[in-house]
């Protein structure tokens, strides 16, 4: 799964590398987690779009989002089929702009270690996106969307045995083609990434509470206090923020 990522880039860095019509500012952030608005980009009239939605697919025939389950990831390999998702699979895919993400890896003593995923070659990725309209009896409009997953490459699967699925620039076109691309064309792009592609390292596990939001997330941890069991661990209680817990949510913007 997807829990948490970031997007740490300039609005002007993303703009050039997704090149899309607005000019949007934003700042930084470096731990939106689900319920959050999260940019994404879509083909709209023949241009690409950078519009924001709330992290947490409610697909349009749902009456009631307070009583619905929070989609924040949809499975690549069944998510034509869902019926929570193969609308938006046909009709609604996007990218969702990003610098990293991050995921938790259970330790021996139980607990569990976040790390931060990030492009080797630093700069953004785009991570494969579905989003929905939902419609209130009112009249208003809500868009919301989810981050696509697949199996982990061999050189993350260690961490977690699933990770965000990651479009190409060169398949930017085809991804966001929901009129005349083909079913088989969308299938053959949902697979793991390189194993090249992304390094991983252990951060501090604050990022397990959505109000630190912070360039320190992304520090790199000691491996020794990673891997070691700590004394004082044991006698923590439940519920302290382990195993990238919600917390608090805050805005994007």
């Amino acid at each position: 799964m997807c829990g948490r990522f970031v997007l740490a880039a300039s609005p002007e860095q993303v703009r050039d590398h997704f090149s899309h019509v607005e000019r949007e500012e934003f700042p930084p952030r470096y731990n939106i987690a689900p319920t959050q608005p999260i940019a994404t980009v879509r083909l709209f009239e023949g241009a690409r779009h950078f519009v924001l939605v709330r992290w947490g697919l409610v697909p349009g025939w749902v009456k009631d989002p307070a009583s619905f389950s929070l989609l924040a990831n949809a499975r690549g390999e069944t998510a034509a089929d869902k019926p929570s998702f193969r609308t938006a699979m046909r009709h609604r895919r996007c990218l969702v702009p990003a610098t990293g993400y991050y995921e938790w890896r259970a330790g021996p003593d139980g607990r569990k270690q976040p790390y931060f995923v990030r492009p080797r070659a630093g700069g953004l990725v785009a991570l494969a996106g579905l989003w929905e309209e939902w419609c209130d009896p009112d009249g208003g409009v809500i868009d919301t969307g989810a981050l696509m997953t697949v199996p982990a490459n061999a050189a993350l699967s260690h961490i977690h045995d699933r990770m965000p699925l990651v479009i190409a620039p060169e398949h930017f076109d085809l991804w966001l083609d929901v009129k005349s691309a083909r079913p088989q064309e969308i299938q053959a792009l949902i697979r793991p990434a390189p194993d090249d592609l992304f390094e991983a390292f252990p951060v501090s596990r604050r990022v397990n509470g959505a109000r630190d939001d912070d360039p320190g997330l992304l520090e790199p941890e000691r491996a020794e206090e990673v891997e070691a069991p700590e004394a004082p661990a044991k006698r923590r209680k439940a519920g302290q923020g382990e195993g990238g817990d919600g917390g608090g949510q805050l805005d994007l913007f």
